[in-house]
């Protein structure tokens, strides 16, 4: 064996759970990478891309290689984004679109990427959707016998009636095409109108807390996390992010820091996080041996994914209906300025929800704006 993987072998040897790793290791699929990766002489991440099996097998490992400081840390998600492009370049069917397609991967997509210290995975989706978007458009407007600078306003009205309200995500790519004078300057897509999204009545919101608090439908790593988006109104990927830096718990109060603020939590919502603190999830194999998230999660070094918490939490409340409920009820409660500094928002996001809840605070900015 390598002398690098040395200190994987030692991790998976004294787990304080062996019977999760012997029961991975076990597979017949991880038994051939490892294999694989055991007599090869230079341990690289281009030498675990060209390994034979599975993604998710090969991601697993390489997450174990670089907690345990065999692989230097890399940004999975940009390389996952570059290997994902190659293979929606080669579903667009002609030339000249692969050609434009490529030049928006590169120049709009992953030029904002290599701008990040890490690529978020809501943008690494969003990425994903707005290309695949792109190159259905590409290859529509190619069954229609109309090419880009072709383009008119019936055919892209042709296009968005023809088909589901996802094809609207088309309004990101048009921008650029049109910065790029490959289309005509004067072609339009209606603007999505804001505060159309579904939101949680005060009564639907109270229920949830119920359900959240005093029964056990969630596990304990989900209430703490359901209670950080129906108490304090969080985006589900920041919830997923936190890390014990910006919780304290001690024998007297729980703490928790959000934006500016730091909250003393009330009993009986401060007790999930008492009890994260004392047993954190996934702590006991070799993939977490130094963890700092809240909520770890299976892939090694890493958080729980939001797609799969936000999976989770819809047996009680949709995240999205049960944040914007939330925050329409407090921005009732205070000045728009505190509340946006309390949690981390701008001041703009919750103006907008204090106009909406036809909140008195909205009368408060605009004293503020004769004041100034």
């Amino acid at each position: 064996m390598a002398d690098e993987l040395v200190p994987v072998a030692a991790a998976l040897k004294s787990m304080k759970r062996p019977n999760s790793g012997l029961t991975w290791i076990r597979q017949r699929h991880v038994t051939d990478l490892l294999k694989e990766l055991a007599v090869s002489q230079t341990i690289t991440h281009e030498l675990l891309d060209d390994l034979p099996g599975a993604d998710r097998t090969r991601n697993y490992v390489r997450g174990l290689l670089v907690e345990h400081g065999v692989l230097p840390r890399r940004d999975e998600l940009a390389a996952r984004y570059d290997d994902w492009a190659t293979g929606a370049l080669e579903r667009v069917t002609t030339v000249e679109h692969q050609t434009v397609l490529r030049r928006y991967i590169h120049w709009h997509h992953r030029r904002r990427m290599n701008e990040m210290e890490t690529v978020p995975r809501g943008t690494f989706l969003r990425a994903k959707q707005i290309v695949t978007m792109a190159a259905e458009f590409l290859n529509w407007l190619d069954s229609c016998g109309v090419t880009l600078k072709d383009l008119r306003q019936e055919h892209l009205d042709a296009w968005l009636a023809d088909g589901p309200s996802t094809r609207r995500i088309i309004d990101r790519f048009l921008p650029w095409a049109i910065k790029g004078r490959l289309v005509d300057p004067e072609l339009i897509i209606k603007a999505h109108r804001r505060g159309t999204s579904p939101k949680l009545s005060k009564s639907e919101q109270d229920s949830a807390v119920e359900r959240v608090v005093h029964t056990d439908e969630l596990n304990i790593r989900d209430r703490a996390a359901a209670i950080l988006v129906i108490v304090f109104g969080q985006h589900i990927e920041d919830v997923v992010q936190l890390t014990w830096d910006n919780v304290t718990v001690t024998d007297d109060v729980v703490t928790l820091r959000l934006g500016k603020t730091t909250f003393a939590l009330p009993s009986p919502l401060d007790e999930p996080l008492r009890q994260l603190a004392a047993t954190p999830g996934n702590g006991l194999t070799a993939a977490h041996p130094n963890s700092n998230w809240v909520f770890p999660g299976y892939s090694p070094g890493q958080h729980i994914h939001g797609a799969s918490l936000r999976n989770r939490l819809k047996t009680i409340f949709g995240t999205r209906s049960a944040r914007l409920g939330t925050l329409h009820e407090l921005t009732k409660l205070g000045p728009i300025p505190i509340i946006a500094d309390a949690l981390g928002y701008h001041p703009a996001t919750i103006e907008r929800h204090a106009i909406g809840s036809a909140s008195v605070y909205s009368q408060y900015i605009a004293a503020r704006r004769q004041l100034g």
